[in-house]
This record gives C-alpha cells, structure tokens and sequence, in this order.
C-alpha cells in the first residue's frame, strides 16, 4: 500500500480517532512542560479563541456574543 492511499484511508475513516489522539497529545505535552494547571488554562484559552474566530468566520456580530456572556 502506498503511503498516500494509508493516510487517505485514515483521514476518511478514522477522523475523529486521530482528532483525538493529537488533542491527547498536545494536552500531554503542554502537561507535562507547564503542569496540569497551566496546560488547563492554555485550553480553555484555545477553545475561547476557536468560538472568536469561528464567529468572526461566519460573519456573526461578535458584540451580541459578548452581551450573551456578560449579561446582567
């Protein structure tokens, strides 16, 4: 089997499984060079800065998000 034809088939069919195990190892590896806290927080800011820029991609008013969050 060619070397193509195996990653087309693991990124067919197998997709999640290796979404999977390279966030695992980039949490493990941010772990274990910053500790757990750290790593935890360098997280939470990846996913705040992926929920930014996928509403900024799909071309939602940033300021409502931002109301949603911060509301009285």
């Amino acid at each position: 089997m060619e070397w193509e034809r195996v990653l087309e088939e693991i990124l067919k069919n197998h997709r999640g499984k290796l979404f999977g195990i390279v966030l695992g190892l980039c949490f493990g590896l941010l772990a274990a060079l910053f500790g757990f806290w750290k790593a935890v927080f360098i997280a939470f800011c990846i996913v705040i800065g992926y929920i930014v820029g996928k509403r900024i991609d799909e071309n939602k008013n940033f300021k409502s998000l931002l109301e949603k969050l911060f509301e009285d």
